[in-house]
């Protein structure tokens, strides 16, 4: 038997996946049941396997299979949703996983992105290298300007459904939003992807991944590269 908060999650998750084909990330599972931190979350994505009705997909980042619902929830859903058992990954159905990329990727309007190299995820690495391939992109990823790709190396982004090898579509410019997702060059020597946390006169670099550390810098010591608009991932 379900505690009420486990069956919200369950419910929240379910419905989200339905709606837009596209999971919930820990923050919003967080604020949908008015939880404090995402530890809370982990806790109730626990209970909720060790009931058997969910299933967690070894190495794979946010990867959750929905094996079966509470019996009267079941009924209706079924009635309602057509409900079938999927892999919380891009809302992709069970064994049939749909690419991040749209279908126009294939078609002959595809945009050519100059692939620069890795990015880090995690512990930076040296900086963004050269260009070292073009890749075709959809064109409706893209906005004005101009754009540039990187494959991510590292986890610290988990939480924001970027995983390692992940190729990610980057707008060039030297300026972002609070919140933003960048790609951030530390000192001129370290080229890192992090979310964009302005405090002040100073530049926070945070993690989207509990293990890393939020880090903290001087104005003078970040220049921004590019913004991230754009998520390819090959299965």
């Amino acid at each position: 038997m379900l505690t009420s908060k486990q069956k919200e999650l369950l419910i929240f998750i379910n419905g989200r996946v339905k709606e837009t084909g596209v999971p919930p990330s820990f923050d919003e599972m967080k604020a949908a049941l008015d939880l404090r931190s995402k530890s809370g979350i982990h806790r109730l994505i626990t209970a909720l396997e060790e009931r058997g009705f969910i299933r967690r997909l070894p190495h794979r980042a946010r990867a959750l299979e929905i094996i079966k619902l509470p019996d009267a929830l079941s009924e209706d859903a079924a009635r309602k949703n057509r409900f079938n058992p999927s892999i919380i990954e891009g809302g992709a159905p069970a064994r049939t996983p749909t690419p991040v990329v749209p279908p126009s990727y294939m078609h002959d309007n595809a945009v050519s992105v100059p692939m620069m190299g890795r990015i880090a995820a995690g512990v930076p690495i040296s900086a963004i290298q050269n260009h070292t391939q073009d890749i075709s992109c959809p064109p409706d990823l893209l906005g004005k300007g101009e754009h540039f790709a990187l494959e991510v190396k590292g986890d610290s982004m988990i939480d924001a459904g970027i995983q390692e090898g992940d190729i990610v579509i980057i707008q060039r410019t030297s300026t972002a939003e609070n919140g933003d997702i960048i790609v951030a060059l530390v000192e001129q020597e370290e080229a890192t992807l992090k979310r964009l946390r302005k405090k002040g006169a100073s530049v926070a670099l945070e993690a989207a991944n509990p293990k890393y550390e939020t880090r903290i810098f001087g104005p003078d010591q970040v220049d921004i590269q590019g913004r991230l608009v754009a998520l390819m991932r090959r299965y």
